[in-house]
């Protein structure tokens, strides 16, 4: 049985890296007893895949682990089993069966995910931030300079930012995630600040992922990773 548990990672945990979480949870099922399936061979393991890493120093109330079970366990009693030996800081949010198939790979299934940023109030800037925001990102393209390791390239990501929105201090973002094209929350509001000339540190803004999303945006197979499953009774 293949099973989606869905946490939040919040609190000073958020500064920890994506290989402690990792190990984090490798732990966590064993104290809490989860009957997890063990990969063969001479050197066994786990069988456990994360979804997208979360960046450190962000928060997330919807991070995804795919394991496979060797014997059952309900929905109810996994989540009590697992907050009850866990950290305030990570908190099982859900624990349901996953259908069969590379198709729902947590991993290589994900489309596009939510975030809600703020600007900190020590770096909120001299200019009128949501004027700037929607006045780029009402445009038919908004261009910027991706960069990487090993290059730096130039592209269009307007068609990769789905839906847009400031409600208050709360700056909400819905884009594309995942392999194909990832787009980073703060690569959006540098572009808020590179059309006004302005500085911009990726420590002005706190980050916290709302959800991911697996299926093509606008059309009926476009749902949440944690929608994918159902309980296990």
């Amino acid at each position: 049985m293949k099973v989606r548990i869905k946490f939040s990672k919040c609190g000073a945990l958020k500064f920890i890296g994506h290989l402690d979480v990792m190990r984090y949870f490798q732990k966590l099922m064993r104290r809490a007893d989860i009957p997890i399936a063990y990969s063969e061979g001479f050197s066994p393991h786990q069988i456990m895949s994360f979804a997208m890493p979360l960046g450190i120093g962000d928060e997330s109330i919807a991070e995804y682990v795919d394991i496979e079970l060797n014997s059952y366990i309900s929905s109810n009693d996994a989540i009590n089993r697992l907050n009850e030996k866990s950290v305030d800081e990570i908190r099982i949010l859900s624990f349901k069966e996953i259908p069969e198939g590379k198709a729902y790979n947590a991993m290589s299934s994900i489309s596009a995910a939510s975030y809600e940023i703020k600007i900190r109030d020590e770096n909120k800037p001299e200019f009128d931030f949501e004027k700037a925001f929607y006045d780029l990102l009402d445009k038919d393209q908004v261009i910027v300079t991706k960069q990487s390791k090993k290059s730096e390239n130039t592209l269009d990501i307007k068609p990769f930012i789905y839906e847009y929105n400031i409600n208050g201090d709360v700056i909400s973002l819905l884009v594309s995630c995942g392999s194909v094209m990832n787009i980073k929350p703060e690569l959006v509001i540098k572009a808020v600040f590179d059309s006004m000339n302005k500085e911009f540190d990726e420590y002005f803004i706190t980050i916290k992922r709302t959800e991911m999303y697996t299926g093509v945006y606008n059309e009926k197979s476009f749902k949440s990773l944690e929608d994918v499953g159902k309980d296990i009774l």
